[in-house]
């Protein structure tokens, strides 16, 4: 469903989790009270659910911090912000990374920054869905155009990764690792997943989105979707209201950075940090591509950041592509 703008202002209204009237809605919004009630039943179709209760009113069972580009900024170093071309937040869109994808091809430039409150179709790895309640999470896409082709930026998503985690950690949220290629994990249970797409020539200028989606916080009824084990830093780190806005502008400060300089670096300025926090390294674990899989003790990665995996008959073999699952978690 399109959120509508009466829908938004009862959200801004709401966002603080307390309890509003009707009639203090109803007067503010310049519509009926059963036009404030039927508005609120339709939010529950965004993963929005509320509570009504005579005497007190309604509010929204989980308190909300709506993206804020004026807060978002403050956020944002002077660094980060060199790299920024144009920053958007979106109400509701299909997905961050079509969208920016779709823009790429009308000459958007590097430094095109999308964020969304709620994604209709949002993209996982390989095709499936990423969940996106609305304002609950973080759904951000960054375009960026390189000139020396795909080549050249082989095992971008890793670096990514290495960033991700940089900004978690600035955020006190220790207890986080990547899972290759694309994942972030903690205790076994993905935390979120980075999609890198690109476009252009094979040897010349080329054009890469990179996605990340981020659970922040997922409500049960949301999370009945998720066919995989999955947390969120609400549950790690056992607060309700950790700021998206302020993580927002940490993670842009981490991210544009590493995407501005993949290009001269590559991936050996960050193998060190990356292998810190491998969550896969010294596990059992079968490997996935296609209908084949590949069972084995998990050595990490090599410097070309491809996946290491020593094979029941000793041999180590070198995977760069695939799906992994490890300590009985399923395929990812």
């Amino acid at each position: 469903m399109n959120i509508s703008d009466k829908q938004k202002k009862i959200l801004g209204l709401l966002a603080d989790g307390e309890f509003h009237s009707g009639t203090e809605l109803a007067d503010i919004l310049g519509i009926s009270r059963s036009a404030v009630w039927k508005q609120l039943n339709g939010l529950a179709e965004l993963g929005l659910q509320h509570s009504a209760v005579s005497g007190k009113g309604y509010r929204l069972d989980n308190a909300l911090e709506l993206l804020a580009a004026s807060e978002i900024n403050d956020a944002v170093n002077e660094q980060a912000d060199a790299l920024i071309s144009s920053l958007e937040i979106h109400d509701q869109i299909d997905s961050t990374n079509r969208y920016l994808v779709e823009r790429s091809q009308h000459n958007a430039l590097s430094g095109s920054v999308c964020f969304a409150e709620h994604q209709t179709a949002g993209k996982g790895r390989r095709g499936r869905q990423w969940v996106s309640p609305y304002g609950c999470n973080i759904y951000l896409s960054i375009l960026w155009r390189f000139q020396q082709g795909p080549a050249a930026i082989s095992g971008l998503s890793l670096a990514i990764g290495v960033a991700v985690i940089r900004a978690l950690r600035q955020h006190q949220i220790n207890d986080v690792g990547l899972k290759w290629p694309n994942d972030i994990y903690s205790q076994g249970k993905k935390l979120g997943g980075i999609l890198v797409e690109v476009s252009g020539e094979t040897d010349g200028p080329c054009c890469a989105v990179i996605g990340l989606g981020l659970n922040l916080f997922v409500p049960e009824a949301e999370a009945q979707s998720i066919t995989q084990a999955w947390t969120d830093l609400s549950k790690i780190t056992g607060q309700q209201r950790l700021s998206r806005n302020k993580l927002a502008g940490a993670l842009l400060n981490h991210l544009l950075p590493v995407i501005a300089e993949y290009e001269g670096v590559g991936i050996k300025a960050h193998l060190d940090e990356w292998r810190d926090y491998d969550c896969l390294s010294g596990k059992a674990a079968t490997l996935f591509i296609g209908e084949q899989q590949f069972q084995g003790i998990v050595q990490g990665i090599d410097d070309n950041g491809m996946l290491l995996i020593e094979r029941p008959d000793g041999n180590v073999q070198t995977f760069a592509s695939g799906e992994v699952s490890f300590n009985g978690v399923g395929r990812q």
